[in-house]
C-alpha cells in the first residue's frame, strides 16, 4: 500500500500522570466515518487521595462513545442517568439537541489504587438527526458479540462485522472493533466500510508491510482493507463507517454542521439552559472566543471537519 496515512497523537498530560493522546481530528483528515474525535487515555493510575473526575460539560450535534480496558467511572448526566461504566461495555450518549454530563471516580472505590485506561470518541450526528431528543444507552460487555477469525479475538462492539452484529443502535453506518492479535499473528481486514482506520492501541504492527507504532493510527484508501501483522500479542482498534453528510464544526465540546449552532449552544451554557446534572453543582464557563462574538469567522477556533 503506497498511500497509507499515518496519524502521530497530540499528547497532552492532564496532571497527576493522566495522559491523552488525540488522533482525531488532525491537520491531515478531520474525520473517518462519523468519528470526528479520538481520544486514547490511560493506563492511568487512580490513587485514594487523587482523582481524574470530568466535571459537567454540555454537548450537542454528536455521540460519546466511551470504551474502558481497565478501570471504572461514573457516568451522570441531565436525563437523570446514572451508570458505572465498567471494562468493555460501549456507552453511547446521543448529544443531540443538547446534553450535560459528568465522569467522575465511583464512590465505591475512593478509597482504592486501580488503573484507568480506555478510549472516548464523538460520532457526529447526520444532518437530520443534529437535533434529536438527547439520550444514554449503556450496553454491558457480556451483551457485545465475540467471534474468532482467523486466530484473533474480535469484539463487535459498534457495527456488523464476520458475521457478527452489535446490539447498539446508531444512526449512521458505523463500524468500531476491539481486535486481539497473538504474537506472529497474521490478520486480513476486509473493506467492512467505505472508510476505515486502525489504531495500534499497546504494540507496533505492520499494515500491509508497512510498520505502524503503538499510538499511532493509520487510515486506509477508502473502500479498502489491509493485512495487519503483529510480531507480538497487541490490541487493535478498527474504526469507520460512511462519510459524514458534509462537513462539521467542532467548538469546545460542541459539534454542527451549522456556525450559528455552536454560538447559539454557547449562548444556552452560559445562561445554563442546557439542562443540570441532579447532585452536582460545579459549572465550567465557556472558554471564551468564538462565544463571544456575534457570528463565528474562520478563524475562531471554529473546526471545520
Amino acid at each position: 500500500m503506497n498511500d497509507l496515512l499515518v496519524l502521530k497523537p497530540h499528547d497532552k498530560d492532564l496532571g497527576g500522570g493522566f495522559h491523552v493522546r488525540r488522533l482525531l481530528p488532525a491537520a491531515q483528515r478531520r474525520s473517518v466515518g462519523p468519528f470526528v474525535f479520538f481520544d486514547h487515555f490511560g493506563p492511568a493510575t487512580e490513587e485514594p487521595d487523587q482523582s481524574h473526575d470530568v466535571r459537567p460539560h454540555p454537548h450537542i450535534g454528536l455521540a460519546t462513545v466511551t470504551y474502558l480496558f481497565e478501570g471504572a467511572m461514573m457516568h451522570r448526566d441531565s436525563l437523570g442517568s446514572v451508570q458505572e461504566i465498567l471494562p468493555g461495555a460501549i456507552n453511547w450518549m446521543t448529544a443531540g439537541r443538547g446534553i450535560v454530563h459528568s465522569e467522575r471516580k465511583p464512590e465505591r472505590l475512593r478509597d482504592d489504587v486501580y488503573v484507568n485506561h480506555g478510549l472516548q470518541l464523538w460520532a457526529a450526528l447526520p444532518q437530520a438527526f443534529e437535533e434529536v431528543d438527547p439520550s444514554f444507552i449503556h450496553t454491558p460487555a457480556g451483551a457485545i458479540p465475540e467471534v474468532d477469525v482467523q486466530g484473533a479475538r474480535v469484539r463487535v462492539l459498534i457495527g456488523s462485522a464476520f458475521g457478527a452484529s452489535s446490539p447498539v443502535a446508531t444512526f449512521a453506518e458505523t463500524l468500531y472493533l476491539d481486535v486481539a492479535l497473538t504474537a506472529g499473528a497474521r490478520f486480513v481486514l476486509p473493506p467492512l466500510a467505505p472508510e476505515l482506520a486502525l489504531y495500534a492501541v499497546g504494540g507496533d504492527i505492520e499494515v500491509d508491510g508497512a510498520p505502524l507504532a503503538a499510538h499511532t493510527m493509520a487510515l486506509l484508501p477508502d473502500g479498502e482493507g489491509a493485512t495487519v501483522t503483529a510480531a507480538q500479542a497487541v490490541r487493535l482498534m478498527v474504526v469507520g463507517g460512511a462519510p459524514l453528510d458534509g462537513p462539521r464544526y467542532i467548538t469546545w465540546n460542541f459539534v454542527s454542521s451549522r456556525r450559528e449552532r455552536i454560538l447559539q449552544a454557547g449562548e444556552d451554557w452560559a445562561a445554563q439552559r442546557m439542562g443540570q446534572v441532579p447532585g452536582e453543582t460545579e459549572f465550567i464557563p465557556l472558554p471564551g472566543h468564538p462565544f463571544k462574538v456575534q457570528s463565528p469567522a474562520p478563524d475562531t477556533g471554529t473546526t471545520p471537519v
